[in-house]
């Protein structure tokens, strides 16, 4: 069975080109040149002069050096290199450690920029701790080169950001662009003019001969494509959008149309630079050539964030003056007139507006006075994908779901923001906070969960006393990502403040799902008995409320749990046989995972390895498909522990010295469980008997080298290439977890 993984965690997640980069040698060599000298680089110019091209073209030169180094030099040499180069080790060596791209330009509120930066470096992390020393400590002691595109908007927040990333990590290097410096100290300042007129020329025809085939620069028009250049200032933005004119006029008919009939377009801002103006002027024109019906869509359009598909478009946009049968016609000239951009992602086609294009149909959109009645309608597009979303969960589509999530959440931040800047609508806001749960607990996203639950919530005030429905889901939501966080004071406040409020207003299953979450707190806290009682309180609810999802499922796995780790294995082997074939049914595979890694523990206490491994490898999948890092560490360490009991253990000090970095993500050791940490505990204490303490540190450390991606890759080949025998040499069985390494105050 294979999985898709959600998000990549290779050395760089640089995009791939979609059309050739033309021209820009010198500025690419300048630029490279900087970057070997500066840590902080920024390239500033005018919108649409080609900023990010430029830094994407640095920062695929820099990726692609740093994998020739790791490739084609031994590590000895590279280290005897290293020496002798010094601290001013050039270009790949710099970078050895990757290059990550983090794009600004949608991201619009500044509580969101540090959990930004940690999706692009591939962090996840489950604790309360602030996203900002998360990222101080994991780029702490990398040589990494940071891409940050389009934080004009931001500029306080990033300069700060960055100032203080910079003094931490003496190996980071940062490469921004932006309309303006950063103005921090150490920062070499990169003015990118627009290109020469040969590489204007040269990228105008390259852009219209893509839209046109048959098109060519001849003696006849050459003289004409100059002009036209010279007209656009050689913006490459301005150039794209002329070029797609070009595929139905004549260069003479671009000329004698790139005039703008309003002022306000031709001249600009008083004093403003001329390529400014020649921007505008170019928008502006394409947005004179456009049919009005062309104009009102990609004013319309300018309520997205990011990407969008046809579907949203449709719903948004359309409306008695816009047939919906239409959309599709419109969104293609718009397309063809390069004021869209096509786009393949994991949840299907998108389209995507350039942010200079989106500002400027954003500020038609406010002229014609409909903005407010738009953000409002693609906020309840957004409840409407969320709330299928919630449903679609508990079925074959999860993977789907998971992707398409990912891929909206831009929009679904938007959608957020928008409840949050009314008051009346808070209730909304609530609700699609608590209805992405799923997303927030099972795609490794707690934080970003907490900070939209905690805003949500808090934004109501005093008003906190109405408990609607909405208010009781996001309280249990609340109270279910704190206790993963480890933040048991906030999870107990949060639930008990729902089953309170649930009580008083007879809501069963928000009482249901707020001693759910109880039971859950108690299993991690190391509570068992409470665990057990809750949990099976919890459940009765449920089938008394008819409910049955993933949630409820979860239910009964941590009731498994608890059962095998006060010793009921058969107890425990009941409940999550019928949850893996519940699943099975209905194509779920997250729940799943985790009744695997039941079944799996108790196979291992029983002494099958055999049956555990081919368990542990499909936990370790699944869990690394969803970036669920809290059962992707479980599932590792007890896979570990099976390792060394098939006799294998160096290569279980290799993944337990892997795992432990996870942690670091999840909290400490599951805020110190000691029924969570048992395997582990177990794992190094058989492991260290049988290699001796310094082979055992020497191959733990070896463990730590490996990313995440890198360890699934090995968990997973293991399973092929595993001994087959039950127990360790010399007939030793294999470990026992439960007993011997409980708390001895537990039952």
């Amino acid at each position: 069975m294979r999985h898709r993984p959600l998000r990549r965690t290779g050395r760089d997640n640089l995009p791939s080109e979609l059309s050739g980069f033309i021209g820009r040698g010198a500025e690419l060599a300048a630029l490279g040149r900087l970057l070997e000298d500066s840590r902080l680089v920024t390239v500033t110019g005018a919108g649409g002069v080609g900023k990010s091209r430029l830094v994407l073209a640095a920062a695929r030169a820099a990726a692609g050096g740093a994998r020739e180094a790791a490739e084609e030099v031994p590590q000895a040499q590279e280290a005897q290199a290293r020496g002798a180069r010094g601290a001013h080790a050039p270009g790949p060596e710099r970078h050895r450690d990757g290059v990550r791209l983090a794009e600004l330009a949608g991201v619009r509120d500044p509580g969101l920029l540090e959990l930004t930066l940690s999706e692009a470096l591939g962090l996840t992390d489950h604790t309360t701790r602030p996203p900002r020393a998360v990222l101080a400590e994991h780029l702490a002691d990398q040589h990494l080169l940071l891409v940050l595109d389009g934080f004009e908007h931001l500029v306080e927040e990033t300069a700060a950001l960055v100032r203080e990333l910079l003094l931490r990590s003496p190996g980071l290097r940062v490469l921004a662009a932006g309309r303006r410096p950063l103005d921090l100290e150490g920062e070499c300042v990169f003015p990118l003019a627009p290109p020469v007129a040969e590489e204007a020329l040269e990228l105008l025809a390259a852009r219209a001969s893509a839209a046109d085939p048959a098109f060519a620069v001849t003696g006849a028009n050459r003289a004409e494509l100059v002009e036209l250049c010279a007209r656009l200032d050689g913006i490459p933005l301005a150039l794209e959008l002329a070029a797609g004119r070009l595929r139905t006029l004549s260069p003479a008919q671009v000329l004698a149309r790139l005039e703008d009939p309003f002022g306000l377009l031709t001249g600009g801002a008083r004093g403003a630079l001329p390529r400014h103006r020649a921007l505008r002027t170019a928008i502006g024109w394409s947005h004179e050539l456009c049919t009005p019906a062309e104009r009102l869509l990609w004013a319309r359009l300018s309520v997205f964030a990011g990407q969008f598909d046809l579907e949203a478009a449709e719903y948004v946009c359309a409306g008695p003056d816009m047939p919906v049968e239409g959309v599709l016609d419109l969104v293609g000239e718009l397309l063809a007139q390069s004021l869209l951009v096509r786009e393949e992602t994991a949840a299907g086609v998108r389209f995507r507006m350039l942010e200079t294009v989106r500002l400027y149909g954003a500020g038609w959109l406010e002229s014609l006075g409909d903005a407010v009645r738009l953000r409002r309608r693609h906020r309840d597009w957004y409840m409407g994908l969320a709330t299928w979303c919630e449903l679609d969960w508990f079925s074959p589509r999860q993977y789907e779901v998971a992707a398409l999530v990912e891929v909206e959440l831009p929009n679904l931040r938007l959608a957020l923001e928008c409840c949050l800047d009314e008051p009346d609508e808070l209730h909304l806001g609530q609700y699609l906070a608590g209805t992405l749960w799923f997303f927030w607990a099972g795609c490794g996203r707690l934080t970003e969960g907490r900070h939209w639950l905690d805003r949500t919530l808090d934004a109501a005030g005093g008003a906190a006393t109405h408990c609607t429905s909405s208010r009781l889901k996001a309280l249990w939501v609340l109270g279910y990502v704190a206790a993963l966080q480890g933040d048991a004071t906030a999870s107990m406040c949060a639930l008990h403040e729902c089953r309170d409020a649930a009580a008083r207003s007879g809501n069963r299953v928000a009482a249901a799902y707020a001693v759910h979450r109880l039971g859950c707190l108690a299993l991690v806290s190391d509570d068992m008995a409470r665990a057990r009682e809750l949990l099976g309180e919890a459940l009765e609810q449920y089938r008394a409320a008819g409910e049955l999802n993933s949630n409820v499922l979860m239910c009964q796995v941590e009731l498994g749990m608890a059962l095998a780790f006060l010793g009921d294995l058969p107890g425990a082997l009941a409940l999550c046989g019928e949850v893996r074939e519940i699943c099975e049914e209905r194509g779920e595979f997250w729940t799943k995972a985790y009744a695997l890694y039941v079944l799996a523990y108790a196979a291992l206490e029983a002494g099958g390895t055999r049956e555990a491994r081919r368990l542990l490898t499909e936990c370790v999948e699944v869990n690394h498909a969803f970036n669920d890092l809290v059962g992707l560490v479980l599932a590792l360490e007890l896979l570990a522990l099976v390792t060394v009991a098939e006799g294998d253990p160096a290569e279980a000090a290799v993944l337990q010295g892997a795992a432990e970095p996870l942690w670091g993500g999840v909290g400490l050791q599951l805020f110190g469980s000691g029924y969570f940490n048992a395997p582990r505990r177990a794992c190094r204490e058989r492991a260290g008997e049988l290699l001796g303490a310094e082979r055992y540190a020497a191959y733990e450390a070896e463990g730590r080298e490996l990313n995440r991606q890198s360890l699934v890759v090995r968990a997973l080949r293991g399973a092929a290439s595993a001994p087959r025998q039950a127990g360790a040499p010399g007939g030793m069985p294999g470990p026992r977890v439960s007993r011997s390494t409980a708390p001895a105050d537990q039952p």
